[in-house]
């Protein structure tokens, strides 16, 4: 069965860059390019097959008139969304909800589950992960007076750190940031703080009262720890199994052979060149793996991200 390769939709913000195009090639539409959708099915960027039977198909299209490819996986949409993102400058402090407050409040929307991984950083950058409300009094209070300092949890990061994102966690990317986000295919996001920039020569949209309601006090940070194995041909990175995905790294030098046992898996080559079934692939391509595709083989230096719906 033939992989289901995706032509990215690019997202102009701004906070964003150019390292889109720097790193990976990719044609970007301007010098504040800040997100690739590489597999989105979502109506706000939504990706269509590149090459082969389903050649310039959208995604959503395939997966309800194919619904084989897919394993026959539940659900009216396809579940996930995968991005990379550059941030130059500061994203702003937010928050997701979850898919109840998502469904009621936002037109039968899904929440947002997310998760991070760090694909470069500059040297002493940090993310905000967190808060320091003790309760939702307390939050209110510091956001109405905009003691963003004492409320705001900052973490260091690295290159290669990761990072689930619950609803409910009050985050923000920093600039200087590049990263790999796997989501629920959800474009809901509740801004609590913005810097005080202007767009267009006006502030952008806060969302106060909806980031209130959602923000989970006090602040648990998520328990998930990696877990690292050396195969045949590559060491595996399993970061996180959730109700919505689970995602794994594979570091491959030489050959590797896997099966994916789920009913799909989203692929990102994130660094190197090799092949895959005698294909061709180099960093900066996305593709799924349909359903009972068999063993995939894997040859070359290559580094790939790869998620399956739960």
């Amino acid at each position: 069965m033939e992989f289901l390769f995706l032509e990215p939709v690019f997202k102009e913000a701004i906070w964003g860059g150019t390292r889109l195009h720097e790193v990976f090639g990719y044609e970007i539409p301007s010098d504040t390019t800040g997100e690739c959708w590489a597999i989105s099915a979502h109506e706000n960027g939504e990706c269509r097959i590149s090459g082969g039977s389903y050649d310039g198909e959208l995604l959503s299209s395939l997966w309800k008139e194919k619904p084989e490819l897919f394993g026959y996986y539940p659900g009216d949409q396809f579940p996930l969304l995968i991005k990379i993102i550059d941030a130059k400058q500061d994203l702003s402090i937010q928050v997701h909800p979850d898919d109840t407050y998502a469904g009621v409040h936002e037109n039968g929307s899904l929440g947002k589950t997310e998760c991070w991984y760090i694909l470069d950083c500059e040297p002493g950058t940090e993310i905000v992960i967190g808060h320091y409300a003790r309760d939702t009094k307390e939050l209110e209070s510091m956001i109405q007076d905009g003691r963003w300092n004492e409320l705001i949890r900052k973490v260091p990061i690295q290159k290669g750190d990761f990072f689930q994102i619950n609803p409910g966690c009050v985050h923000a990317i920093k600039g200087g940031t590049m990263i790999l986000e796997t989501q629920q295919s959800s474009d809901i996001t509740y801004r609590v703080y913005d810097y005080d920039r202007l767009s267009d020569g006006k502030p952008r949209q806060l969302h106060i009262k909806q980031s209130i309601e959602t923000i989970k006090t006090p602040f648990q940070a998520d328990e998930s720890r990696k877990v690292k194995e050396s195969l045949e041909g590559a060491d595996h990175t399993h970061f996180v199994s959730c109700q919505y995905y689970s995602v794994d790294k594979y570091d491959i030098t030489g050959t590797f052979s896997i099966e994916f046992n789920q009913c799909f898996t989203n692929v990102s080559i994130i660094s190197g060149t090799g092949t895959v079934n005698g294909v061709g692939i180099v960093a900066g391509q996305h593709f799924i793996v349909p359903a009972n595709s068999g063993l995939c083989r894997f040859e070359g230096t290559l580094s790939i991200i790869c998620s399956n719906p739960e």
